[in-house]
Protein backbone atom coordinates (compact mmCIF):
# COMPACT_ATOMS: atom_id res chain seq x y z
CA UNK A 1 0.00 0.00 0.00
CA UNK A 2 1.32 3.28 -0.84
CA UNK A 3 1.32 5.17 2.46
CA UNK A 4 0.03 8.67 2.37
CA UNK A 5 1.89 11.68 4.02
CA UNK A 6 1.53 12.45 7.39
CA UNK A 7 -0.57 15.19 7.90
CA UNK A 8 0.01 18.08 9.74
CA UNK A 9 -2.81 19.41 12.21
CA UNK A 10 -3.53 22.16 14.75
CA UNK A 11 -2.03 25.68 14.18
CA UNK A 12 0.50 24.94 11.02
CA UNK A 13 -2.51 23.61 9.46
CA UNK A 14 -4.36 27.03 9.80
CA UNK A 15 -8.21 26.42 8.27
CA UNK A 16 -7.35 23.17 6.14
CA UNK A 17 -9.28 20.05 6.64
CA UNK A 18 -8.12 16.91 5.47
CA UNK A 19 -11.36 14.69 3.93
CA UNK A 20 -12.07 11.29 2.76
CA UNK A 21 -15.48 10.72 0.96
CA UNK A 22 -15.50 7.46 0.60
CA UNK A 23 -14.53 4.83 3.01
CA UNK A 24 -17.04 1.66 4.12
CA UNK A 25 -17.80 -0.32 7.56
CA UNK A 26 -19.04 -3.50 8.49
CA UNK A 27 -22.52 -2.48 7.12
CA UNK A 28 -21.09 -3.28 3.52
CA UNK A 29 -21.83 -6.67 2.55
CA UNK A 30 -17.50 -6.21 1.05
CA UNK A 31 -16.00 -4.90 4.62
CA UNK A 32 -15.89 -6.26 8.00
CA UNK A 33 -14.63 -2.84 9.16
CA UNK A 34 -16.17 -2.03 12.67
CA UNK A 35 -17.06 1.40 12.96
CA UNK A 36 -15.40 2.11 15.94
CA UNK A 37 -12.08 1.00 14.35
CA UNK A 38 -12.74 2.88 11.19
CA UNK A 39 -12.99 6.16 13.17
CA UNK A 40 -10.15 5.44 15.18
CA UNK A 41 -8.23 4.74 12.69
CA UNK A 42 -9.25 7.62 10.31
CA UNK A 43 -8.57 10.26 13.54
CA UNK A 44 -5.08 8.53 14.05
CA UNK A 45 -4.21 9.16 10.81
CA UNK A 46 -5.06 13.03 10.94
CA UNK A 47 -8.34 12.86 8.80
CA UNK A 48 -10.48 15.53 10.30
CA UNK A 49 -13.61 14.81 8.01
CA UNK A 50 -14.88 11.36 7.46
CA UNK A 51 -18.05 10.60 4.77
CA UNK A 52 -19.24 6.81 5.97
CA UNK A 53 -20.39 5.56 2.61
CA UNK A 54 -21.69 1.80 2.86
CA UNK A 55 -23.58 0.32 0.31
CA UNK A 56 -27.38 0.95 0.54
CA UNK A 57 -27.26 1.71 3.90
CA UNK A 58 -26.38 4.41 6.73
CA UNK A 59 -26.46 2.17 10.44
CA UNK A 60 -22.79 1.91 9.90
CA UNK A 61 -22.25 5.57 9.54
CA UNK A 62 -24.94 6.94 12.47
CA UNK A 63 -22.55 4.04 14.78
CA UNK A 64 -19.47 5.22 13.34
CA UNK A 65 -20.77 9.04 14.49
CA UNK A 66 -21.43 8.06 17.56
CA UNK A 67 -17.88 6.87 18.24
CA UNK A 68 -16.41 9.24 16.70
CA UNK A 69 -13.27 10.72 18.60
CA UNK A 70 -12.78 14.83 19.38
CA UNK A 71 -11.06 16.07 16.18
CA UNK A 72 -12.98 13.80 13.93
CA UNK A 73 -16.59 15.18 12.24
CA UNK A 74 -17.80 11.88 10.60
CA UNK A 75 -20.49 12.38 7.26
CA UNK A 76 -23.28 10.25 7.21
CA UNK A 77 -23.55 8.83 4.24
CA UNK A 78 -24.51 6.05 1.58
CA UNK A 79 -22.81 4.44 -1.88
CA UNK A 80 -25.90 3.90 -3.62
CA UNK A 81 -26.96 1.57 -6.48
CA UNK A 82 -28.78 3.39 -8.98
CA UNK A 83 -30.43 2.03 -11.57
CA UNK A 84 -27.40 3.45 -14.34
CA UNK A 85 -24.64 2.72 -11.63
CA UNK A 86 -23.17 4.16 -8.28
CA UNK A 87 -23.63 7.33 -6.96
CA UNK A 88 -22.32 9.23 -3.23
CA UNK A 89 -24.95 10.77 -0.84
CA UNK A 90 -23.24 12.72 1.85
CA UNK A 91 -25.21 14.24 4.77
CA UNK A 92 -28.29 12.38 4.94
CA UNK A 93 -30.11 10.75 7.68
CA UNK A 94 -32.09 8.72 6.06
CA UNK A 95 -31.01 5.75 3.31
CA UNK A 96 -31.92 6.46 -0.32
CA UNK A 97 -33.44 3.51 -2.17
CA UNK A 98 -31.87 1.56 -4.21
CA UNK A 99 -32.64 0.60 -7.73
CA UNK A 100 -33.91 4.35 -8.39
CA UNK A 101 -33.08 6.58 -11.32
CA UNK A 102 -29.95 8.23 -10.96
CA UNK A 103 -31.79 11.46 -11.48
CA UNK A 104 -34.47 10.09 -8.93
CA UNK A 105 -31.87 9.31 -6.17
CA UNK A 106 -30.32 12.16 -6.51
CA UNK A 107 -33.34 14.29 -5.97
CA UNK A 108 -33.89 11.83 -3.06
CA UNK A 109 -30.73 12.79 -1.91
CA UNK A 110 -31.60 16.73 -2.20
CA UNK A 111 -34.96 16.34 -0.47
CA UNK A 112 -32.81 15.44 2.61
CA UNK A 113 -30.67 18.70 2.36
CA UNK A 114 -27.67 16.15 1.22
CA UNK A 115 -24.86 16.16 -1.43
CA UNK A 116 -23.85 14.06 -4.10
CA UNK A 117 -21.29 12.78 -5.39
CA UNK A 118 -19.68 10.54 -7.99
CA UNK A 119 -17.45 7.44 -7.33
CA UNK A 120 -15.10 6.17 -9.83
CA UNK A 121 -16.78 6.71 -12.70
CA UNK A 122 -14.70 4.71 -15.01
CA UNK A 123 -14.02 1.96 -13.42
CA UNK A 124 -14.38 -0.78 -15.32
CA UNK A 125 -15.01 -3.69 -12.93
CA UNK A 126 -17.80 -1.96 -10.65
CA UNK A 127 -20.92 0.08 -11.42
CA UNK A 128 -19.73 2.88 -12.80
CA UNK A 129 -22.13 5.86 -14.58
CA UNK A 130 -19.97 7.03 -17.08
CA UNK A 131 -18.88 3.54 -18.63
CA UNK A 132 -22.25 4.70 -20.86
CA UNK A 133 -22.07 8.14 -22.58
CA UNK A 134 -25.38 8.80 -22.46
CA UNK A 135 -25.01 9.19 -18.49
CA UNK A 136 -22.43 12.20 -18.93
CA UNK A 137 -25.75 14.34 -18.80
CA UNK A 138 -25.33 13.72 -14.85
CA UNK A 139 -22.43 15.51 -14.39
CA UNK A 140 -23.88 18.87 -14.19
CA UNK A 141 -26.25 17.37 -10.76
CA UNK A 142 -23.48 16.25 -8.73
CA UNK A 143 -21.30 18.72 -6.20
CA UNK A 144 -18.19 15.92 -7.12
CA UNK A 145 -16.16 13.44 -9.15
CA UNK A 146 -13.82 10.97 -7.97
CA UNK A 147 -10.51 11.70 -9.68
CA UNK A 148 -8.69 9.90 -7.60
CA UNK A 149 -9.76 6.48 -5.99
CA UNK A 150 -7.61 4.70 -4.43
CA UNK A 151 -8.94 1.03 -5.04
CA UNK A 152 -9.10 1.79 -9.23
CA UNK A 153 -6.77 0.10 -11.07
CA UNK A 154 -6.33 0.92 -15.07
CA UNK A 155 -6.85 4.74 -16.17
CA UNK A 156 -10.45 5.51 -14.91
CA UNK A 157 -8.87 7.75 -12.56
CA UNK A 158 -7.23 9.93 -15.50
CA UNK A 159 -10.84 9.94 -17.22
CA UNK A 160 -12.27 10.99 -14.48
CA UNK A 161 -10.04 14.13 -14.20
CA UNK A 162 -10.90 14.81 -17.41
CA UNK A 163 -14.29 14.51 -17.54
CA UNK A 164 -14.41 16.81 -14.16
CA UNK A 165 -12.66 19.40 -16.10
CA UNK A 166 -14.66 19.31 -18.97
CA UNK A 167 -17.59 19.60 -16.74
CA UNK A 168 -16.48 22.14 -14.11
CA UNK A 169 -17.14 20.04 -11.07
CA UNK A 170 -14.78 19.50 -8.31
CA UNK A 171 -12.54 16.60 -8.02
CA UNK A 172 -11.97 14.70 -5.09
CA UNK A 173 -9.53 11.93 -4.07
CA UNK A 174 -10.77 9.26 -2.13
CA UNK A 175 -9.58 5.86 -0.16
CA UNK A 176 -12.93 4.31 -0.67
CA UNK A 177 -11.60 1.90 1.94
CA UNK A 178 -12.90 -1.12 3.07
CA UNK A 179 -10.56 -2.61 5.65
CA UNK A 180 -8.92 -0.47 8.06
CA UNK A 181 -5.31 -0.12 6.67
CA UNK A 182 -6.94 1.64 3.80
CA UNK A 183 -8.37 4.13 6.07
CA UNK A 184 -7.08 7.81 5.02
CA UNK A 185 -4.49 5.94 1.91
CA UNK A 186 -6.25 8.97 0.09
CA UNK A 187 -7.92 12.18 1.13
CA UNK A 188 -8.50 15.40 -0.32
CA UNK A 189 -6.95 18.75 1.62
CA UNK A 190 -9.43 21.87 1.61
CA UNK A 191 -9.81 25.22 2.84
CA UNK A 192 -12.50 25.97 5.31
CA UNK A 193 -14.70 23.94 7.32
CA UNK A 194 -16.54 21.61 5.57
CA UNK A 195 -18.60 20.18 8.26
CA UNK A 196 -22.23 21.26 6.71
CA UNK A 197 -23.57 20.87 2.87
CA UNK A 198 -22.80 24.66 2.70
CA UNK A 199 -19.80 24.56 4.17
CA UNK A 200 -18.41 21.57 2.15
CA UNK A 201 -19.38 23.39 -1.31
CA UNK A 202 -17.66 26.29 -0.01
CA UNK A 203 -14.21 24.19 0.57
CA UNK A 204 -14.46 22.49 -2.96
CA UNK A 205 -12.68 22.35 -4.77
CA UNK A 206 -9.39 20.62 -2.74
CA UNK A 207 -6.68 22.90 -1.96
CA UNK A 208 -4.60 19.38 -2.71
CA UNK A 209 -5.24 16.16 -3.66
CA UNK A 210 -3.30 13.26 -1.66
CA UNK A 211 -3.36 10.68 -4.16
CA UNK A 212 -2.09 7.23 -2.11
CA UNK A 213 -3.20 3.42 -3.44
CA UNK A 214 -4.71 0.79 -1.88
CA UNK A 215 -2.03 -2.18 -2.57
CA UNK A 216 -3.42 -5.48 -4.50
CA UNK A 217 -2.86 -7.75 -1.00
CA UNK A 218 -5.15 -5.59 1.10
CA UNK A 219 -8.20 -5.65 -2.24
CA UNK A 220 -7.75 -10.07 -1.05
CA UNK A 221 -9.82 -9.40 1.93
CA UNK A 222 -12.93 -7.83 -0.37
CA UNK A 223 -13.99 -11.20 -1.84
CA UNK A 224 -13.23 -13.51 1.83
CA UNK A 225 -15.71 -10.33 2.97
CA UNK A 226 -18.64 -10.73 1.11
CA UNK A 227 -18.03 -15.00 2.03
CA UNK A 228 -18.02 -13.73 5.78
CA UNK A 229 -20.93 -11.44 5.32
CA UNK A 230 -22.82 -13.94 3.30
CA UNK A 231 -22.64 -16.14 5.93
CA UNK A 232 -23.78 -13.87 8.76
CA UNK A 233 -26.68 -13.07 6.44
CA UNK A 234 -25.81 -9.63 5.28
CA UNK A 235 -25.23 -10.14 1.47
CA UNK A 236 -26.16 -7.51 -1.05
CA UNK A 237 -29.92 -5.91 -0.35
CA UNK A 238 -31.96 -6.67 -3.71
CA UNK A 239 -33.52 -3.77 -5.59
CA UNK A 240 -36.42 -1.73 -3.75
CA UNK A 241 -37.61 0.05 -6.27
CA UNK A 242 -39.00 -2.55 -9.55
CA UNK A 243 -38.14 -2.06 -12.44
Amino acid sequence: MTPSPKIERGAAAGSRAFIDLHCHTSASFDSLSDPAKVVRAAATRGITHLAITDHDRIDGALRARDAAPDGLTVIVGQEVRTKAGDLIAAFIERPIERGLSAADAIAAVREQGGLVGMPHPFDRLRSSLLRDALQESLLPLVDWIEVHNARLVGGGNERAALAAREAERPGVAVSDAHTILEVGVAYSVVQGDPSTPAGLLAALPPVDLISGRASYAVRIWTPLAKVVQRARGNGRSQPTVRA
